[in-house]
């Protein structure tokens, strides 16, 4: 449990956020602006809160519901996309000319031609379709890979999705434990590994399940090669060996078992495993607005937490901790209760496992061509999908001007 002490002679029920979840803090100490957008939060996903004398007690929910999750990402994306309003406005329409029409779309032989974001205008084109998600928005740090995966089938070569790859993170502990990991065998061959940080399909594809089509190209030894290449002059900082070597890549549903990676097969091989849940330890539960306040407290105090490269995730952790030790909280008890996610994994050798664990000294790869996943997807779920009359329709009546990010 979590315990807030709130400076208020007459402490009660009023005090704390009302059944909105709307706050009047102009009138706070920014140490009392800090608990109350931490209690506002927490309450929006269904804590319990206890009050007696000066004293709130916030106990977590046993899980929570999958409609708890999605309303507290919508809170998350909304207030992105609010800082980033004039940005998405000036862009929208760079994204509706790279839109098919859902005639073009439903009547397309589909061949996907991946594109690797080198240009500012390639990276514009990835960041305005990535805001369109329901998960908000967020950039990894280190080694990226952004890609945009196109219709040449179609006149102009409309979007069907985006993906992107970055450096794992750097310890999952339901990861390690899968590969047999200690910390030192993780330290010096994590670098064979990335995480796909964005997968999913832009309209109309989405409806065709293109997200699944995108799932199944970044198994494919296209993407392997384009690795390669883009890693080829690095080499690991104490053993100078090569680092362009990918031989697997983990992913996580954040709503449990994903109905993107479920089921999703190259002939009886399952391309996507799931390998189990994390124990939900992060800072997905706490609005923006809360961390920024946050930091204000810090500057307020003279406290300097370094955002350096190569940080991520941990800077946001260092954060909470230092505010919980100024203001009495358990923080760890508070970074204990974010959400859990599902992880799955994607091997793209045969030997992964042991060439990850130094037992292997090549890895043997799986030959997956692009062509061939693209044809499995194509009969094992596009055809079936057309045959849905809703789902038909739904696609025919898409025009890329009523694309828009809200």
């Amino acid at each position: 449990m979590i315990h807030l002490i709130i400076k208020n002679d007459n402490l009660d029920q009023s005090t704390i956020p009302n059944e909105n979840l709307t706050l009047n803090i102009a009138d706070k100490s920014l140490e009392e602006k800090v608990k109350l957008l931490i209690l506002r939060d927490l309450l929006r996903l269904n804590w319990r809160v206890k009050i007696q004398n000066n004293k709130v007690e916030v106990l977590p929910p046993a899980h929570y519901h999958k409609e708890t999750i999605r309303q507290s990402m919508a809170i998350r994306r909304n207030e992105i996309i609010l800082k980033n309003k004039s940005w998405i406005e000036k862009h929208i329409d760079i994204a509706r000319k790279n839109l098919a029409t859902g005639y073009d779309a439903l009547h397309s032989e589909i061949k996907p031609v991946i594109e690797v974001c080198q240009t500012q205008k390639q990276h514009d084109l990835f960041r305005i379709f990535r805001y369109y998600w329901s998960s908000p928005y967020s950039e990894y740090v280190g080694r990226r890979i952004k890609l945009i995966i196109r219709d040449a089938a179609v006149k102009n070569k409309p979007v069907i999705g985006i993906a992107a790859l970055g450096s794992p993170i750097i310890h999952i502990p339901e990861r390690d434990d899968f590969i047999g990991w200690d910390k030192k065998i993780r330290t010096k061959n994590l670098v064979y590994l990335m995480d796909a940080y964005v997968l999913g399909a832009v309209p109309p594809y989405n409806d065709l399940l293109g997200g699944k089509l995108i799932a199944y190209i970044l198994a494919s030894n296209e993407i392997r090669k384009i690795y390669k290449e883009k890693y080829k002059n690095h080499f690991t900082i104490l053993e100078q060996r090569k680092a362009n070597d990918l031989v697997g890549i983990f992913t996580t549903s954040l709503y449990g078992r994903s109905s993107q990676y479920n089921r999703i097969k190259y002939h009886e091989k399952l391309l996507y495993q799931p390998i189990g849940d994390t124990k939900g330890y992060g800072t997905l539960h706490l609005t923006e607005e809360t961390l920024q306040f946050m930091r204000k407290l810090l500057d307020e105090k003279g406290i300097v937490i370094g955002n350096n490269f190569g940080d991520g995730p941990s800077w946001r952790m260092r954060v909470i901790r230092t505010v919980g030790e100024i203001l009495g909280f358990d923080a760890d008890f508070l970074l204990n209760h974010s959400f859990k996610r599902k992880i799955y994994y994607v091997p793209l050798a045969e030997n992964a496992i042991e060439f990850l664990n130094g037992k292997a000294k090549k890895p043997v790869y799986y030959d997956y061509p692009l062509k061939d996943l693209v044809a499995f997807w194509k009969e094992r779920w596009l055809k079936k999908r057309k045959t849905k009359l809703d789902i038909v329709n739904r696609v025919l009546k898409f025009q890329p001007e009523q694309f828009s990010i809200v």
